[in-house]
């Protein structure tokens, strides 16, 4: 599991020391929460997109961040589009029609520079 800590300023040429210490119940695992991401997008976006596995991310919620991939059926998993937070305790995809709008015109983008023709 990798956690990543959001909006973290880090001095320039500085040693730091980072402990992390959440307490959360966290009630959606991580397969959950990445299945419930390409479900949405099945349903919202397109058929050629899909969450993979996600990072466990500590910021005013803690969220699984899943990176929004884009497959093609010749080509196979082509790249990542985006990402889409998942709230750990609730299970609720964190999402914007405008984001989801974003999402899908980097995956058409992706997909016209990697078919042939």
């Amino acid at each position: 599991m990798t956690v990543e800590l959001e909006r973290m300023v880090l001095p320039e040429y500085a040693d730091v020391k980072i402990e992390v210490s959440v307490s959360s119940r966290i009630n959606v695992t991580d397969i959950v929460a990445q299945r419930k991401v390409s479900r949405l997008l099945l349903d919202l976006v397109g058929t050629q997109l899909y969450g993979e596995k996600p990072s466990l991310v500590a910021g005013r919620r803690l969220v699984w961040r899943v990176p929004v991939w884009l497959g093609l059926p010749t080509v196979g998993p082509v790249g990542q589009v985006g990402t889409l937070d998942v709230d750990s305790q609730t299970g609720e995809v964190l999402y914007t029609q405008q984001l989801l709008d974003e999402i899908a015109e980097r995956g058409n983008a992706l997909a016209q520079r990697s078919t042939p023709g």
